[in-house]
């Protein structure tokens, strides 16, 4: 958001006392006023600051978790008068990156939220606006699904509590940064929309992917998105010198890997991985459990999970292999 036309800022309110005059220089001979603390210390940096704002049920919510899944701290339904108080907490730890939601459940915000912006950005933040908005057959549709009053219903129809916070949001939604219209708009469209604003260097966040082996003796795991049977393959439990080894075990590995058909196995499914892959992402799914089972858990699962992670992990995809039962015989 352009600096341009920033109001200047009255003594002492940005609530921390930097407007006061004996913050501005040496205090006078006769002042009783303690010298300010040394720049060192009490420095914050910079942060980024995104508000999202806009109609009641046109998916606030929805885009604040957006952007808590793509690594902001974010906070719902914070006063305006409590966003910078926010702001500057954070830069003085760990965070770099603050979204807050803020709309008319705090009721007469709107030049509150102004000014508050404002001051944002004098203080040296960058903020940013997000007006988040739909036309008004598709929130009066949202709105009776839940049988919710609008916050500025009152004793009149829906209609005419749309209509007052269109009104009351005038002035923020003419300095938004972004405008986003849910009208037409599932949540992976939304999902889509907010990442390409506001992932760092326009980059498609990351698909992270566990690849679990397992033994179906102890049951199928409940978070797979994806379950492989290794069992066609001869069992190494079979094999005296092989039996009390594990599948991480190089000799194991190799007598698995090494068995016919299981490298056109791992070939081909690899060829499937590679098709679902964008497929996931573009649906702005962030993690992928591959599960990998064989009897035990403990031989085929394990060497076969092992490779899957390797040729992943080749390919581009942030791959780790978990052992779910290693060790439970």
């Amino acid at each position: 958001m352009s600096e341009a036309g920033l109001e200047h800022r009255g003594p002492g309110r940005d609530g921390r006392g930097r407007g006061r005059r004996a913050a501005e220089g040496p205090a006078g001979p006769h002042s009783d006023v303690p010298p300010p603390l040394a720049p060192t210390t009490t420095e914050a940096q910079p942060l980024e600051v995104v508000v999202v704002t806009g109609l009641s049920g046109a998916g606030k919510l929805s885009a604040g978790r957006v952007l808590e899944d793509l690594g902001w701290f974010v906070v719902d339904n914070l006063p305006p008068a409590l966003l910078l108080p926010m702001v500057e907490l954070g830069a003085r730890g760990d965070i770099r990156r603050f979204a807050a939601v803020v709309d008319v459940r705090s009721r007469a915000f709107s030049s509150d939220l102004q000014e508050a912006i404002r001051v944002l950005a004098e203080a040296g933040h960058r903020p940013r606006v997000v007006y988040v908005h739909a036309r008004d057959d598709v929130l009066i549709r949202r709105y009776e699904s839940v049988r919710r009053e609008h916050p500025l219903q009152g004793s009149g129809r829906l209609i005419d509590g749309i209509g007052a916070e269109r009104e009351l949001l005038t002035g923020i939604a003419g300095e938004a940064d972004l405008w986003v219209d849910t009208s037409d708009l599932n949540i992976h469209q939304l999902r889509a929309t907010l990442e390409n604003a506001f992932v760092r260097e326009g980059q498609t966040p990351p698909l992270t992917a566990t690849v679990l082996s397992f033994g179906f003796k102890y049951g199928l795991p409940l978070d797979a998105d994806l379950v492989v049977d290794a069992r066609f393959l001869p069992n190494p439990h079979w094999v005296p010198e092989l039996r009390p080894r594990t599948g991480q075990d190089p000799a194991v590995r190799d007598y698995v890997l090494g068995q016919e058909d299981a490298e056109a196995f791992l070939d081909r499914y690899t060829d499937v991985l590679r098709l679902l892959v964008p497929g996931y992402r573009r649906e702005g799914k962030r993690y992928l459990t591959l599960a990998v089972g064989c009897t035990g858990g403990k031989h085929r699962s394990v060497a076969i999970a092992e490779e899957f992670a390797r040729r992943l992990s080749a390919d581009g995809v942030a791959a780790t292999a978990q052992h779910r039962d290693l060790g439970r015989e």
